[in-house]
């Protein structure tokens, strides 16, 4: 009577808790009722439980009744006695039966299996082998009882195949050896299902009794269902034993059931040989891939005659293309000794791989890509030897032999038919022109649609990755392959009426000429390895098209800017063969008269840009042929200088030139470089160095708004500072690389650019200071609209930061606030309002990279320039610079003047330029990442005038400027931190020992000071004040990024703390960092380096305890630790000498004695999720499972309670 009262209560409040037209305090009632019967006695919740999954209860309370039960069963399931757990196990498997019933919802018979297989779990195969026959014998009962067993037979094995936390180690191993003993059993149980019920499935619907042989079709999916959760793990030779591999492969014969076995074989194709394998796995791999290989040369048969497929035929194909490449890409060496069927397999992926269909080509493009990378790219490198793990077990020679094998079956005429299909699918459908001559099979090209997580330049790099492969293992394959291909789109473009109709076709196949005539002539070793025949026969091939390209008299600039790709496309080839040089240069120089210079008119915008591209191909041609245009510098010289006298040589076009001078002049010699240099620089000082123009435009902001005004001569200004900067670039000094790298090849001559910094910098800084005032408040307030308005951020630069457009700022290129692309070369156009910002824009990051690369030459800049005036023209107005601003100048000019500024002159330089800005950036940051954190909301000074779209985008705008800017200066501090900055710093080791001495007896921090930057920077208060506030607030700022880069600076600080006397260092390190370190621990945004986190805490304990007590009293503060923890945890300590021990004792005392609640620590815990029941986002529309998900829940026990 009392146990239906409480079964009646618990139906009340689970009927209460699912209304939700009840009150809140009655839904709040309910659940706390449930939750003290869940949390109560354990007898009392199984027999309230197993009364309300009877059918006198509606489905909702029975529903929740079964997972009640599987929640006692997981977890409270050793409060039951021996007897108890037997007679509950009883009672669960008698359900079953009961259930088993057609009335009955699928969302019951699912829990019912559930809570059978849980208490199977739980108890072991003890109990499996007394529930084995009822079971067998309810699978004979009938198609719902048999759909019933192998329910629970597929949620036998899920803590194998789904992740659960409270299932590990030797729990795991148990269930998982148990299952593996009762596979004789289950296994055959699952053919014997599948066939018994897929017959009568067949019968009774020749029969016409379809309901009957709908319960039938459901028990056969629910067999494959049940059979697809131990294909992922049970032994392969198993599943071919026991029949699994021949059932399933028969499945693939049948519409309504091939997608459920295609499932199948998608788990086991990529299922990789033990390293205890023997024969057995090899042969049920092989009887894999031979029934996927009958299957797929239907369909390949079948569309080789028609193109057109239904959807359902595709959604198939699509999936045995899929297992192909699987076992190919792990499995290949099973049918490697079989020429037969390895060269069947090798053609059936060249089938799919040229199929019109995009999906079936993509699939196949995976395989070729990764056989062809590891088959050439690897025997390139090792002699076709592959040291993997798979390959340990076979012996380096087997291997070798077998990737030999494999190599020569990839032919002349397979790699001829993959060339083709690549070479037509690197155009997009959007871009194809409706009108173009169609190929002989209609292909399905790629458009934006076709796949969200790659875009077309991602599948385009793929093919022209494969075509690299190809052309070097068949190098004449490729180079006839595509001379032919542009011979034949040349001849059709020369038919055509309309030749750009044919355009991206045209404009694709360079990149494949590009790639194909890099990969074979690029690195001379490799070229030379070929035999004079085949270098003679490249020659020959190389020779006639470059002889068809250069007598081409296209004079559409489309078409012309087109040639000019081309025509650069083939400058590796021009190193070896410099005698057609001449003529490459003379036709660029023809192309370049035949376009009409510039005018007004908008319609000549194709010619300009196709004038600069032939002027970039110069650059391109003398970067790949390097000396071979030597003999033609004077050439080259003489016509630049008609052209220019002429007056038919913008200066964009003027710089670009000169740019490839620079790069030819590189392989030259010192001697000559310098010459160069002289000669391309020395017409622009004399502009330059006037005082006229600086006085007139640089005095004061009122004439850089003058300057705005004047077009033409605004421009002049901007093409001089961005050919400085690429003379610097040019010059040997791009990507770090310093005057002492270039003293190595020339000890005796000074760097090129040396005697050119004195006269190019002075009135280059003029103009950067001139450009940072008009951010003075004062300043902008009596600035015209136009130039206020240019201020402003552009459009596409907010479309950057939100990360929705695809444009990348350039200097080269600038950008309309419309998102229109502006050519550098603009120097006649009226004066607007995006005009003034993209020039400001452009001088500020070509003055910055200037400063920056100058900054790389040592002694050379600093001690021939004035820091007062370099340090006035950057900081002066350092407290108006808006975020994005501080992050350029920090990340062009600081970081390279911390990196090369001699250490005598560090306090003349560094201590006056860094001193400001830290002191600003310090308080921005701290006023911004407070506001976000508390306010949630970012206030930055970027954003100010703009007329956002939503709130939402100012917010995520905001975001972003404030985590540029605050990762620009944590990688300043990264770089104070660089090991060669800092050689003279003991190790942490040595400090150690010094640190067991008194203060008396340790150096002083000034000792460090001018011969580390880390002690350079602690020992002037004026930057350790602001540096350390930005370290220790940046252990409470949600960026892990910024983390990782302060948390090397931080170990370099603790190691100056250790080294020295400074009590000031001492007591900060120990007390506010140990302190910030902790609380940095507690956002789990620092998961990602809680372990360098955790170091940082032990390093500070460890070495500065005995000196400070801070530490102890940090830790004995925190809320679930006692004094007898600390004193266990430094026994601990004193006990091991290991640092990894150490770090792991100083974890475990924080999780304790903050109540895990250390959130970076917690997240650490790994998710290592295994699932074979949503593995393929598809709908597989003969799945009645699917309306599990309609009671909201998650497939898998581990989402049940």
């Amino acid at each position: 009577m009392e146990e239906g009262l409480i079964a009646s209560n618990v139906a009340q409040a689970i009927a209460t808790a699912l209304d939700w037209t009840s009150s809140p305090d009655a839904r709040a009632a309910a659940h706390s009722f449930l939750e003290t019967i869940k949390t109560g006695d354990a007898r009392v919740l199984a027999n309230t439980s197993f009364l309300l999954v009877k059918r006198d209860w509606s489905s909702e309370i029975r529903l929740q009744a079964f997972k009640m039960l599987q929640h006692l069963v997981r977890f409270r399931w050793d409060q039951l006695n021996l007897e108890e757990r037997r007679k509950f196990a009883n009672v669960a498997a008698d359900l079953l039966s009961e259930i088993a019933n057609p009335c009955e919802e699928w969302a019951l018979k699912s829990q019912a299996a559930a809570l059978v297989a849980e208490i199977v779990r739980r108890e072991g195969p003890s109990l499996w082998q007394e529930l084995l026959p009822s079971i067998i014998t309810l699978s004979s009962a009938g198609p719902i009882q048999a759909e019933l067993v192998l329910m629970m037979l597929r949620w036998l094995p899920e803590d194998v195949t789904v992740h659960n936390e409270d299932l590990e180690g030797d729990r795991r191993r148990l269930l998982l050896r148990g299952l593996t003993q009762s596979l004789p059993e289950i296994l055959p149980l699952l053919y014997t299902l599948l066939e018994r019920h897929f017959g009568a499935a067949v019968m009774e619907a020749g029969r016409q009794q379809m309901d009957i042989a709908k319960q039938h079709a459901g028990t056969v999916t629910a067999a494959v269902n049940a059979i697809n959760a131990y294909a992922e793990w049970a032994p392969l030779p198993d599943l071919a034993k026991y029949g699994i591999i021949h059932g399933c492969g028969f499945l693939l014969t049948s519409p309504d059931f091939r997608l459920l076995a295609c499932e199948f074989f998608k788990l086991v194709s990529p299922r990789k040989r033990p390293v205890d394998s023997s024969s057995d796995f090899e042969s049920a791999m092989r009887n894999v891939l031979e029934i996927i290989m009958n299957v797929a040369d239907g369909f390949l048969q079948k569309t080789s005659y028609s193109s057109s497929s239904d959807e359902s035929e595709l959604e198939f194909a699509e999936y045995i293309c899929e297992s192909l490449v699987s076992v190919g890409s792990t499995n290949l060496q099973c049918i490697v000794a079989d020429n037969t069927v390895l060269s069947f397999y090798l053609q059936q992926m060249l089938g799919f791989f040229q199929h019109s269909k995009l999906a079936l080509h993509h699939q196949s493009l995976l395989f070729w890509l990764a056989l062809m990378r590891d088959l050439v790219l690897k025997s390139k490198t090792a002699g076709i030897r592959d040291i993997s793990a798979d390959d340990l077990n076979l012996g380096t020679g087997q291997v070798d032999n077998e990737k030999r094998k494999i190599l020569s079956l990839v032919n002349d005429d397979i790699c001829s038919a993959i060339l083709d299909t690549s070479f037509q699918r690197m155009l997009k459908k959007e871009k194809v022109h409706p009108e173009m001559k169609p190929t002989t099979r209609t292909l399905e090209l790629w458009s934006d649609d076709f796949d969200s997580k790659i875009g077309f330049s991602q599948y385009r790099s793929r093919l022209l990755e494969l075509i690299r492969f190809i052309a070097t293992h068949k190098p004449l394959v490729a180079a006839s392959k595509v001379s032919e291909t542009i011979t034949e789109i040349i001849k059709s473009v020369l038919l055509e009426l309309v030749p750009t109709k044919d355009l991206a076709k045209i404009e694709s196949m360079h990149l494949a000429l590009e790639n194909v005539v890099s990969t074979i002539f690029y690195g001379s070793n490799e070229y030379r390895k070929y035999s004079t025949e085949v270098q003679l026969s490249l020659h020959r091939m190389f020779e006639g098209l470059l002889q068809q390209l250069i007598s081409l008299k296209w004079t559409e600039p489309i078409l012309v800017e087109v040639l000019g790709h081309y025509l650069d496309a083939l400058g590796p080839f021009l190193r070896y063969y410099p005698d057609a040089v001449g003529s490459v240069i003379n036709k660029l120089f023809e192309l370049l008269g035949a376009l009409p210079f510039m005018v007004k008119d908008p319609s000549t915008s194709t010619a300009r840009r196709a004038r600069l591209q032939i002027c970039t191909s110069f650059i391109r041609i003398a970067k790949a042929a390097s000396e071979s245009l030597l003999p033609h510098m004077k050439g080259i010289a003489s016509t630049m200088m008609y052209l220019q006298e002429k007056g038919v040589l913008m200066r964009a076009e003027q710089n670009i030139l000169g740019e490839a001078f620079l790069v030819m002049a590189s392989s030259a010699g010192v001697q000559q470089q310098q010459e160069v240099f002289l000669w391309l620089l020395e017409p622009l000082s004399k502009q330059w160095i006037q005082p006229e123009w600086q006085e007139t435009y640089l005095s004061d902001p009122t004439g850089l708004v003058r300057l705005c005004s004047e077009t033409q001569f605004m421009w002049s200004i901007f093409h001089t500072v961005t050919f400085f900067e690429k003379a610097l670039k040019r010059s040997g000094l791009g990507k770090g690389r310093s005057l002492e790298n270039y003293s190595k090849t020339s000890s005796a001559v000074a760097h090129p650019m040396v005697s050119h910094l004195t006269w190019m910098l002075p009135p280059l800084l003029k103009l950067l200071r001139a450009i940072h005032s008009l951010w003075s408040p004062s300043v902008t307030q009596a600035l015209p609209g136009e130039v206020k308005a240019a201020m402003i951020m552009s459009d596409v630069e907010r479309t950057s930061l939100l990360g929705e457009g695809k444009h990348k700022l350039s200097k080269g290129a600038l950008t309309f606030t419309d998102g229109s692309q502006f050519d550098i070369s603009k120097e006649t156009s009226e004066p607007i309002e995006s005009d003034i910002r993209n020039w400001m824009r452009g001088i500020r990051d070509s003055g910055y990279s200037i400063l920056g690369l100058s900054a790389t030459l040592g002694d050379s800049f600093f001690r021939c320039i004035d820091p007062h005036s370099f340090i006035i023209a950057l900081i002066e107005n350092i407290q108006h610079m808006e975020f994005r601003h501080i992050k350029q100048m920090v990340h062009l000019v600081l970081v390279p003047l911390v990196k090369f500024c001699p250490s005598d002159l560090w306090e003349t330089w560094l201590e006056k330029l860094l001193h400001p800005l830290l002191h600003h950036v310090c308080q921005a940051l701290s006023f911004s990442w407070s506001s976000l954190l508390r306010e949630g909301i970012t206030k930055v000074p970027d954003l100010h005038g703009i007329l956002a779209e939503s709130d939402l985008k100012v917010e995520v705008m905001e975001e972003k400027l404030l985590r540029d800017l605050t990762r620009e200066i944590c990688s300043l501090f990264l770089v104070f931190a660089a090991p060669d900055l800092n050689a003279a710093l003991p190790s942490l080791e040595q400090a150690a020992q010094i640190s067991h001495m008194d203060d008396s007896s340790m150096r002083d921090l000034n000792m460090f000071a001018c011969n580390s930057m880390v002690g350079f920077v602690l020992n002037n208060k004026s930057l350790a004040v602001p540096v350390l506030k930005i370290c220790v607030d940046a252990f409470g700022w949600t960026d892990s990024e910024s983390m990782c880069k302060v948390t090397s600076f931080c170990g370099l600080v603790i190691l100056v703390a250790v080294s020295t006397n400074n009590v000031e260092l001492r007591e900060f390190v120990c007390r506010d960092l140990f302190s910030a370190v902790i609380q940095g621990l507690t956002l789990e945004s620092n998961a990602i380096i809680s372990a360098d986190l955790v170091s940082i805490c032990r390093e500070i304990f460890v070495y500065l305890s005995n000196r400070d007590p801070s530490p102890r009293q940090i830790l004995l503060s925190l809320p679930s630790i006692t004094l007898q923890d600390l004193l266990a945890f430094e026994e601990a300590l004193l006990k091991t000498g290991s640092p990894k021990e150490q770090k792991q004792h100083m974890r475990n005392l924080l999780i304790m004695a903050t109540g895990n609640k250390l959130k970076a620590l917690a997240a650490q815990k790994s998710v290592n999720v295994i699932t074979n029941v949503t593995m393929r986002p598809r709908n597989l529309g003969t799945v009645p499972e699917s309306s599990s998900l309609d009671e909201g829940d998650a497939i898998g026990l581990a989402a049940i309670i």
